[in-house]
């Protein structure tokens, strides 16, 4: 039994020493100290040797063990320290070269409009509402009072799924949603995405963003209309802003009008920016079509309400004064990273 010890000591060094690789420790291991390993076989074997032998016979196989195991873990650190060396040989720093900068992220034109819109109406008692920008046709033409011959349901407008579902084409649905919970007073803006089949230019998109902004109490008149967008202005483009309604016309309001502001590049007298007119149409407004409110079973003669829709990407326009939308969308680092 000693002779055979011996010899599975020897061979198992010998094997050691040829080794490689890690990988080929491992199988040493195995096959010597694994649970189907040699010593673990002589230790299996123990029941045919005599019993007063036993005792040494478990020591030669413990020394044995402790050999294999010492040799293994001296071979398993001579690899990880060659191969540590090689990497760092491989890795090496130069300390000599320049740091490289860390680029931080920064939020897009759109949403620094966005945020500043909000925290306007925020400011003004007013709630962020957002809807489904997939809708069925009816909040978003029927319930507005667009009946179903109206030119802006042709399909050379509208992105139509089937005929009751389309991508929603303004975020006046999401003020449908809202009245149709019956809660009053209303008192909401509702930003998003919508999409229009329009062909991409300067000032076109086929997918862009609104800012709707709903009111609906007693009382309500133009006069609040009027002084709420003219605050709105103010706080955005600046406190000498002066504002001027154009008398206009949408389906789900009545009276309506179209907002302009005062060229705030040249205080109204005429420059490039405002293409030499002294104002710069910003957007649509007029109190809640009666019809609209009856729909939603409340009473024109109690309540009454205004609307205003806005398109966010003007605004990101007008602000940052960028004469072409596309740049907006194209994710030009050396575009994005003025702002």
């Amino acid at each position: 039994m000693k002779e055979k010890l011996s010899g599975i000591l020897d061979n198992a060094l010998h094997q050691i020493e040829e080794s490689g690789e890690l990988e080929k420790l491992n199988e040493i291991r195995v096959a010597f100290l694994g649970k189907k390993g040699e010593l673990t076989s002589v230790l299996k074997s123990m029941k045919d040797v005599a019993p007063e032998d036993r005792p040494k016979v478990g020591q030669l196989v413990n020394e044995a063990r402790t050999k294999i195991e010492a040799r293994l873990e001296e071979k398993k650190n001579a690899f990880e320290k060659k191969l540590r060396e090689e990497k760092m040989r491989q890795e090496v720093i130069d300390v000599t070269l320049p740091g490289r900068k860390k680029e931080f992220g920064h939020r897009h034109p759109n949403t620094l409009a966005l945020n500043e819109v909000e925290k306007i109406f925020i400011g003004m008692g007013y709630e962020v509402v957002e809807g489904p920008e997939i809708e069925y046709d009816y909040y978003n033409f029927e319930a507005l009072n667009i009946p179903a011959d109206h030119p802006a349901k042709d399909e050379q407008d509208t992105f139509y799924i089937n005929d009751q579902i389309l991508l929603r084409t303004q975020t006046s649905s999401v003020q449908v949603h809202e009245m149709e919970k019956g809660k009053l007073p209303i008192r909401m803006i509702s930003p998003g995405r919508v999409f229009r089949s329009d062909d991409v230019d300067a000032t076109h998109s086929p997918s862009f963003h609104q800012v709707e902004g709903l009111v609906i109490d007693r009382h309500i008149t133009f006069a609040d209309l009027k002084g709420t967008l003219e605050q709105f202005a103010k706080q955005l483009f600046g406190e000498e802003t002066k504002v001027k309604f154009r008398p206009h016309h949408f389906p789900f309001t009545e009276p309506s009008a179209e907002m302009d502001v005062s060229c705030f590049k040249c205080g109204g007298k005429g420059c490039r920016f405002c293409k030499g007119e002294g104002w710069i149409e910003i957007l649509g407004c007029g109190m809640v079509h009666p019809h609209v409110l009856e729909m939603r079973d409340i009473d024109p003669e109690k309540y009454t309400g205004f609307a205003f829709g806005v398109g966010l990407e003007r605004i990101a326009l007008l602000k940052y004064e960028i004469d072409d939308m596309r740049l907006l969308y194209e994710n030009d680092i050396r575009f994005l990273s003025q702002f």
